[in-house]
């Protein structure tokens, strides 16, 4: 795997997400975890693609939120996004919010 690195600023977040399509979302507490509120994330490719004139629940439990929103759980949680260092040739879409040291 290539070196990561850690991101807080939104506007880097935002332009690495643009990057690779993905969009803000949440996602729904993981059963038998002992916290029960949504789990923030980022969704790529169908997902990102939810049609929300539907009314239909989201594709496995994602539902996309505005950037603003995303920002503000984000800080609120005091989360930072590990992305890969960029490749020359290659997007990598992986990623992990993880807490602020």
């Amino acid at each position: 795997m290539a070196d990561t690195k850690m991101l807080t600023d939104h506007d880097e977040i935002r332009d690495w997400a643009a990057a690779r399509t993905g969009q803000p979302a949440i996602s729904d507490p993981v059963l038998g975890m002992a916290h029960t509120e949504p789990v923030l994330c980022l969704a790529f490719g169908q997902q990102a693609y939810q049609d929300t004139d539907t009314g239909a629940d989201p594709v496995g439990g994602i539902q996309i939120i505005d950037w603003d929103e995303w920002f503000r759980i984000f800080d609120e949680r005091q989360l930072a996004l590990v992305v890969s260092e960029d490749v020359p040739g290659r997007r990598e879409q992986f990623h992990e919010l993880v807490r602020r040291a």
